[in-house]
């Protein structure tokens, strides 16, 4: 058990980063990995949760609806709650809270048990990915604060293009509720990891709702933030139901749908490199490059998704796109509110969660009023309005 403490937020720090801080931001990371996909997990199981439960795919969409909205309320009040705790109990907290609901979601007998579990995964991801930001970087000695932001993130970017595949290929070489066992062990040692290696970390200062709110008054995060509301949005609509767009638009049989994942996965690794390194040099360029891309793609799969190899072609086009988000943004609000590192992650952390829980609930419905299709078309009209988003930032 680590028995040092992290500096508060308005010391300074001037030693080396040592292998002990890494350690400790990496165990921070290895959490917002497991909290993300505990999120999206049931994206590519819904077709097997759905039959073995006997509810519709857009009932089944629930299972991400639901820790979406919950998620968005728990980032914007945990924060607030917790005060002046220390943050590595609540890190802690938090943890053990999500390997509970996976252990739930395990032994679930019917759906209604499965949504209860969900809940509780919410709270889980709101809190913990509200606080890592601002957690990692007082961690670390001020000269690595940056290069400690972008390793907590990446935890979550690392989820968002991975975790989904990964589970979805355990759940289909084996059974879907293993693949929700699987990854409440991976957060036992996730716990054991924060335990031994994080400091303390005394609160600096306590949130106030008020003064998260004010930030809205600063026009490029409130651009970001609405621009995050879109695009996931818009993504989720037609993401959460990847499974049946590709086995109903080209071909793909359900087999194979973890491993084109995986192949969705790696894609959105290398696009988040690339929105990185290119995010660093021009914000804004960078996300109107993922929303043209990210737009194109949803637009044209009903059309040319049809043959094999190039619904596989634009399913990686996707992944560099999406992957290519989330650190952009990133990057956007941190310097949008330097100041308010912590504040403005939740109010964008907020935004994503509430936002993959609409999408996932209107591209439920649309799915089972209408067709996949007009999922992915929803979609699409939502990403190509954030590039007046974006644009509108232009002088802020």
């Amino acid at each position: 058990m680590s028995h040092i403490d992290a500096p508060a937020a308005t010391e300074p720090v001037t030693e080396r980063t040592t292998l002990r801080h890494w350690l400790a931001v990496l165990s921070v990371a290895a959490g917002t990995f497991l909290v993300v996909t505990a999120e999206q997990l049931p994206v590519g199981l819904l077709t097997s949760i759905g039959g073995d439960l006997g509810v519709s795919k857009g009932t089944a969409g629930l299972m991400v609806t639901v820790p979406g909205l919950v998620a968005g309320v728990s980032a914007l009040l945990v924060p607030v709650v917790i005060g002046r705790l220390d943050r590595r109990l609540v890190l802690l907290g938090l943890i053990s809270l999500m390997v509970a609901a996976n252990v739930m979601s395990f032994l679930a007998p019917e759906f209604i048990t499965l949504l209860v579990a969900r809940f509780v995964i919410g709270i889980s991801i709101g809190g913990f990915w509200a606080l890592a930001a601002g957690i990692a970087v007082r961690i670390v000695p001020e000269p690595s604060v940056g290069r400690a932001t972008s390793l907590a993130f990446g935890g979550a970017t690392a989820a968002n293009v991975l975790g989904v595949p990964a589970g979805t290929l355990i759940g289909g070489l084996t059974d879907w509720r293993i693949a929700f066992l699987t990854l409440g062990g991976l957060g036992l040692l996730t716990l054991a990891a924060l335990f031994a290696l994080l400091p303390r970390i005394p609160a600096s200062h306590s949130i106030r709702l008020g003064g998260m709110f004010g930030l809205f008054r600063v026009p490029a995060v409130r651009a970001a933030i609405i621009t995050t509301f879109l695009l996931i949005t818009g993504h989720m609509a037609a993401y959460t139901f990847v499974s049946p767009i590709l086995q109903d638009i080209s071909g793909v049989s359900e087999n194979l749908i973890g491993p084109l994942l995986l192949v969705f996965g790696a894609a959105g690794i290398v696009g988040t490199f690339l929105g990185g390194t290119a995010a660093g040099r021009n914000v804004r360029a960078t996300l109107i490059a993922v929303a043209v891309l990210l737009t194109s793609v949803l637009a044209l799969f009903p059309f040319v998704g049809v043959t094999y190899g190039i619904g596989i072609a634009l399913l990686v086009l996707w992944g560099l796109a999406f992957g290519s988000y989330p650190v952009g943004v990133q990057i956007w609000i941190f310097k949008a509110a330097p100041d308010h590192a912590e504040a403005v992650t939740a109010l964008n952390t907020v935004m994503f969660n509430l936002a993959i829980a609409l999408g996932a609930l209107i591209g439920g419905r649309i799915v089972d009023g209408a067709s996949t299709t007009a999922a992915l078309w929803f979609g699409a009209v939502l990403t190509a309005l954030t590039l007046l988003t974006v644009r509108t930032a232009k002088k802020a």
